[in-house]
């Protein structure tokens, strides 16, 4: 059974838009604020070096499904932009502290020796830190002028990964998707 590409594109563009991440602030993009980009209509692929080699036919056809619904074609090659994706997945440690009491603490004022610490201890009594270790990726997206070289615009997405490769899935769209959610930049300044 074939699906007509209509009806893909349009349940991509669905999954894209009703996928949610918890770390949506950690999407940033920035751009070259000198360029009009209404001048733009083609793009070709460049290097996408991922960890997962299924994650790149994914961030492909997603930008794809997205360029295209924003009137810019790909070609196979010497598109007026070229495009290039890269991730980084690592550890990071990520220490947490609870303070289970607080110690004697401030001095009680007026008569007993003004503000400031009281004898035996203060905050740091009663606390236990726990750290570990969070598996965390990076994905960066970058548009290049195909003529100048130069960096167009910039897409760059951080959060923790799950032990669940659908909810990475989902989240690796809903990421592009807020990425692209305000391309192409309108006017220059």
């Amino acid at each position: 059974m074939k699906l007509r590409p209509a009806l893909a594109a349009a349940g991509l563009a669905a999954l894209l838009l009703f996928a949610t991440t918890g770390f949506a602030d950690n999407v940033k993009t920035d751009y070259n604020h000198q360029i009009d980009f209404s001048q733009y209509h083609t793009y070709s692929w460049g290097t996408v070096q991922v960890s997962n080699q299924l994650n790149a036919e994914r961030i492909k056809r997603a930008i794809n499904i997205l360029l295209k619904a924003r009137g810019w074609q790909e070609v196979p090659s010497g598109g007026q932009v070229t495009i290039m994706a890269k991730d980084n997945i690592h550890n990071e440690q990520e220490a947490e502290t609870y303070y289970n009491g607080m110690g004697d603490g401030w001095g009680m004022g007026w008569g007993w020796g003004g503000w400031g610490w009281g004898p035996g201890g203060g905050f740091d009594e009663g606390t236990t830190t726990t750290t570990t270790n969070v598996r965390v990726g990076h994905l960066v997206i970058d548009l290049f002028d195909n003529h100048s070289r130069h960096l167009l615009w910039r897409g760059v997405s951080r959060g923790e990964l799950s032990g669940n490769p659908s909810a990475n899935r989902k989240r690796l769209y809903a990421d592009i998707h807020r990425m692209f959610d305000q391309f192409p930049p309108k006017g220059r300044g």
